[in-house]
C-alpha cells in the first residue's frame, strides 16, 4: 500500500510539471491562434474594416516573432547537455558479479535492473538518468581513458548507446569497506528506484527539468554580447519554468523516494540497518583520509593510487583505536564487496585519479609533476618531500626577511651558512626569559611540568584571542605569499601545456576543467597554519637528520614522525607555543628529551 501512495503521488506531481510545459507551450501558441483567427475572418469578410488589416498585420508579426522565440528556447532546451557526474564506469565483463548481484536485487524488488554501473570517488549512491541524446553520440576520438590505467575509462558521460534505464552510480568507498550482503542492503533502496523512474509521466517531467537546468547553465556561460542578449532571454524563460516547476518538482522525487524505500523494505531488512551504520563509518573514514593522507600528497604533485584500499586501513585503526567501533573489525573476515570486481586495483586506480581532479584539480593523466605513490612509499616520497620543502620555503622566506644565518649556531660546531632550527626558534622567540636560554639552562627547561602546563595553556589559546606576536606574523604573510605565487606558477604551468597541444578531451563538454576543483576539501590555510606547518616540518627534518627519527604515515592524522617507531603526538602544542606567544621553552624541552640537535643544519630540498 505504501509503494501505490508514494508512486501515485509522484505520478501526480509528475503531471503538474507537464502541466507547467503545456501551459508555456499554450503561452506561446496563443498569439499564432489569434492571428489565424483575424486573418480567417479577413478572408472571409467577417472581420473587415480600415483598422482591422493594419491589426492583423501587428498581430501576425508578433505571432511569428513569438513562434519563432519559442522554437528558439525549445531548441536551446532540446540541445543543452544535462550535467552527468564524473564516475568511473565499470563495464560488465570487468565486473560480472556486481551486475549479476544488481539484476537479483533488481528482480526481487521486480523492477527494471539499471543500464549500467558506474563508480564516484564519494560516500554515495544514486540513479543518474543519461538517456539524453547527446549522451549517446559519438566521439571521433578515443580519448576518454585514464592514462596509465588501462582498460578503465572515467567518463562523465554514459555509454554511446542511449540506456533504456538509469545508470546505477556507487561510491567506491562503500565497495572495500563493506561486505557483499552490506552493499546489497545498502543499495536496495537505490535500486527500487529504477521503478517509478520507468513511468512515462516522470521520465518525461525529469527530462523537462533537466533540459531546463542545462539551458539555463549553457545560457551563464561568458559570451559575446549579441549572443548575452539573446541568451540571456532563454534564460529568463528557463528560470522562470524552472521556479513553475520547482515544488513539483521536489514533491515529485519525494514521493519516488517514498515509493522505492518501501518497495524495499522487504529486502534484507535487519541488514539494512547494520550497513547504515557502516556507511556513517565509511563517510568519516574517507573525509578523514582525504584531508589528512590525500590532501599532503596532492599538493606535493603526487596522487595516491590506492585511496580505496586505504580507507580500509583507516577504518581498521579507528576501529582499534576507539572503543565506539568495537567490533567493526570483525567484519573484515567477510567477503569484501570489492571481491565482485575483476581487477579491483585497476578500478580503485582510476577511482584514486578521479579524486584528486575532483577534490584538488589536478591533471586527468600522469607526468613528472603528478605521478601516482603506493601507501609503501608515501613515506619518503610525499613526507619525506613535504617536510624538506616545507623547510625550505621557511628559511627563503627568513632570507628575505634579512634574519641572519649565523643566529643560534654554536660557534665551531655546524656551518653558520647551513639552515638550522635553532635559527627559526631564535627568530621567532620575542624575548621571553626563555629566548636566550641554551638547551639544559635553569628555570622552566629543568621541570617539565612547568613546561607541559606552558605547552598546554598555549595550545588551548583561541585562534584569534591568543598573544600577538609580531615575529609571527610578518612571517606568516611572507609564507602565504610564497605559497600563492607557487600555486600561481603551478596553475600556469598546468594551463599551458593543454593550450599548446589542442587536444581536448571527450569530457570538456560536460564539465569544464578551468573549474576544477569541483569540490575543494577545505578552504585555504590561514597564514597561522602555513607557519605551524612549516615550523613542525623543520623540527621534523632536524629530528630526522639529528637523532634518526623517520617519516611515517598514520592513517587517521596523516603524515606523521616516527621517534623510536613510535608516533610523536605531543609536538603540535610546543610549535603553537613558540609561533603564538614566542616561547621556545616548550619546544626546547622536547628537543633536549629526544636528543634532537637544532643548531645542526639540516638537509633541505
Amino acid at each position: 500500500m505504501g509503494v501505490e501512495v508514494g508512486a501515485q503521488a509522484a505520478r501526480s506531481r509528475a503531471l503538474a510539471v507537464l502541466r507547467v510545459r503545456s501551459r508555456a507551450l499554450a503561452v506561446a501558441l496563443l498569439p499564432a491562434a489569434v492571428a489565424v483567427v483575424l486573418l480567417v475572418g479577413g478572408s472571409t469578410g467577417h472581420i473587415d474594416g480600415p483598422g482591422w488589416a493594419v491589426t492583423r498585420w501587428i498581430v501576425s508579426g508578433f505571432a511569428l516573432f513569438v513562434l519563432l522565440a519559442a522554437a528558439g528556447i525549445a531548441l536551446v532546451v532540446a540541445r543543452s547537455r544535462p550535467a552527468v557526474s564524473p564516475t568511473v564506469t565499470i563495464a560488465e565483463e570487468s565486473a560480472p558479479d556486481l551486475y549479476r548481484m544488481v539484476r537479483d536485487l533488481a528482480d526481487r524488488l521486480e523492477v527494471p535492473a539499471p543500464s549500467a554501473i558506474a563508480l564516484t570517488p564519494d560516500c554515495d549512491s544514486w540513479l543518474e538518468d543519461r538517456t539524453h541524446p547527446a549522451h549517446g553520440q559519438p566521439r571521433p576520438e578515443s580519448r576518454d581513458e585514464i592514462e596509465g590505467v588501462p582498460g578503465v575509462r572515467v567518463l562523465p558521460s554514459a555509454h554511446r548507446r542511449t540506456p533504456a534505464a538509469p545508470v546505477l552510480v556507487i561510491g567506491s568507498p562503500f565497495l572495500w569497506w563493506m561486505r557483499v550482503g552490506e552493499l546489497r542492503a545498502v543499495l536496495a533502496p537505490v535500486v527500487a528506484g529504477t521503478g517509478p523512474s520507468a513511468h512515462p509521466d516522470i521520465a518525461a517531467a525529469r527530462r523537462f527539468i533537466r533540459g531546463l537546468d542545462a539551458a539555463v547553465a549553457v545560457t551563464s556561460e561568458p559570451r559575446g554580447p549579441l549572443s548575452r542578449t539573446v541568451l540571456g532571454g532563454v534564460g529568463w524563460v528557463a528560470r522562470l519554468l524552472l521556479r513553475s516547476c520547482r515544488g513539483h518538482a521536489a514533491e515529485m522525487e519525494r514521493g519516488v523516494a517514498a515509493a522505492a524505500a518501501e518497495r524495499a523494505q522487504a529486502v534484507d531488512y535487519g541488514l539494512r540497518i547494520v550497513a547504515q551504520e557502516q556507511v556513517g563509518l565509511a563517510y568519516a573514514g574517507w573525509d578523514r583520509l582525504l584531508t589528512r593522507v590525500a590532501l599532503p600528497a596532492w599538493r606535493m604533485g603526487r596522487w595516491p593510487s590506492r585511496l580505496d584500499a586505504g580507507v580500509v586501513a583507516a577504518l581498521t585503526e579507528l576501529s582499534r583505536r576507539d572503543r565506539l567501533a568495537e567490533g567493526f573489525a570483525s567484519r573484515l573476515g567477510e567477503r569484501p564487496a570489492c571481491d565482485l570486481l575483476e581487477e579491483p586495483g585497476a578500478i580503485d586506480e582510476a577511482a584514486s585519479l578521479l579524486a584528486a581532479r575532483l577534490f584538488h584539480g589536478g591533471p586527468a593523466e600522469t607526468g613528472p609533476d603528478w605521478a601516482p605513490v603506493d601507501w609503501d612509499e608515501y613515506p619518503d616520497e610525499v613526507v619525506d618531500r613535504k617536510w624538506r620543502t616545507d623547510a625550505a620555503r621557511l628559511h627563503r622566506v627568513l632570507d628575505a626577511l634579512g634574519v641572519s644565518r649565523s643566529s643560534g649556531a654554536g660557534a665551531g660546531t655546524s656551518d653558520p651558512e647551513g639552515p638550522t632550527l635553532a635559527r627559526v626558534m631564535d627568530h621567532l622567540s620575542d624575548g621571553a626569559p626563555g629566548d636566550s636560554r641554551e638547551s639544559g639552562a635553569p628555570g622552566d627547561l629543568g621541570d617539565p611540568v612547568a613546561a607541559e602546563r606552558r605547552a598546554a595553556a598555549a595550545y588551548e589559546e583561541d585562534e584569534d584571542g591568543g598573544p600577538e606576536n609580531e615575529r609571527s606574523s610578518a612571517l606568516a604573510a611572507g609564507l602565504s605569499a610564497e605559497v600563492a605565487r607557487e600555486e600561481a606558477a603551478v596553475s600556469a604551468g598546468a594551463a599551458a601545456p593543454s593550450g599548446a597541444t589542442g587536444q581536448v578531451g571527450p569530457d570538456t563538454a560536460l564539465w569544464d576543467d578551468g573549474s576544477l576543483p569541483l569540490f575543494p576539501l577545505q578552504p585555504p590555510r590561514t597564514g597561522r597554519e602555513l607557519l605551524a606547518d612549516h615550523v613542525t616540518a623543520m623540527v621534523c627534518c632536524a629530528a630526522m637528520d639529528t637523532a634518526g627519527a623517520a617519516p611515517g604515515l598514520d592513517w587517521l592524522d596523516g603524515p606523521s614522525l616516527l621517534i623510536n617507531g613510535e608516533r610523536s603526538v605531543d609536538l603540535g602544542p610546543r610549535v603553537l607555543s613558540l609561533i603564538e606567544e614566542g616561547d621556545p621553552v616548550p619546544l626546547r624541552t622536547w628537543l633536549l628529551h629526544l636528543g634532537i640537535r637544532p643548531e645542526k643544519p639540516v638537509r633541505l630540498v
